[in-house]
């Protein structure tokens, strides 16, 4: 779910949702409760026709209407939500884990996000500033500078921290990159750095190709090259995903997910 739904400084090139922002802020907007009970009552509503399948799971389903877990990302971007740290407290007031997926733009939000989520996912999609601005169309002139502002802020929250590398094939998954993200990485200095491949579904094939879409080896490959530029370690992957997870923990067990 998100609490900005129309609202982003990002219209990135690769983003599989509808790319017609105009608006960098919120003017008006709902209650931090009343957007959790409208999610979950819309979560009960999506899920509602499976319980007359006989091949729903029922003790599932009845799991699936009383949700324990939040990720704010999908549409928009979510720290332009101005009672955020609010929506948060409501969420923990009930026992949910919660997730915020942000692009970085808004450290002052983070900075004063109080509670913080359980786990915070900053994307770094771009290595550097030309990158950034040809692969992300920002709608804000000093968007790479508040990204770098973003990652330096990073080490001093208290949460779980994750730096997500977005990897688009002839865009910015180059060899002669890898030093650069090793660079934002170094600084961020998150507990996990999870580089996934994009995927040509949704709005974003108006813009791709598919030929954009990196294979899962193109992504272990660029992985492999990145840990050894960071003191990062290879954690597990999940190929159907496309997706790669390093952590800081040492003497992790390789497991690899399918499906």
């Amino acid at each position: 779910m998100t609490p900005a739904i129309n609202q982003c400084t990002h219209m990135c090139l690769f983003c599989w949702r509808y790319q017609g922002f105009t608006e960098k802020e919120l003017k008006e907007f709902d209650n931090p409760k009343y957007i959790l009970d409208k999610s979950i009552e819309a979560q009960r509503k999506l899920i509602t026709g499976f319980k007359g399948d006989d091949r729903c799971d029922q003790i599932k389903w009845k799991e699936a209407n009383n949700p324990n877990m939040v990720a704010c990302s999908l549409s928009g971007e979510p720290t332009l939500y101005p009672k955020l740290g609010d929506f948060f407290n409501e969420c923990h007031k009930r026992g949910m884990t919660t997730f915020l997926v942000t692009n970085g733009t808004n450290p002052e939000a983070l900075a004063n996000l109080d509670p913080l989520p359980t786990q915070l996912y900053v994307s770094i999609v771009a290595p550097n500033e030309e990158i950034y601005k040809k692969l992300c169309s920002p709608l804000i002139s000093d968007g790479w500078d508040r990204i770098n502002q973003t990652l330096e802020l990073l080490p001093s929250l208290d949460t779980r921290t994750v730096i997500r590398h977005t990897l688009v094939q002839d865009w910015n998954m180059k060899d002669k990159y890898i030093g650069e993200y090793g660079r934002l990485d170094r600084k961020a200095s998150p507990v996990f750095i999870e580089p996934k491949g994009y995927v040509f579904v949704g709005s974003s094939r108006k813009r791709m190709t598919l030929s954009n879409m990196p294979s899962h080896d193109a992504v272990r490959d660029f992985e492999h090259k990145l840990v050894d530029n960071l003191v990062y370690e290879f954690a597990m992957e999940k190929l159907a995903s496309k997706v790669v997870l390093l952590t800081k923990k040492p003497n992790t067990a390789r497991i690899v997910k399918q499906g």
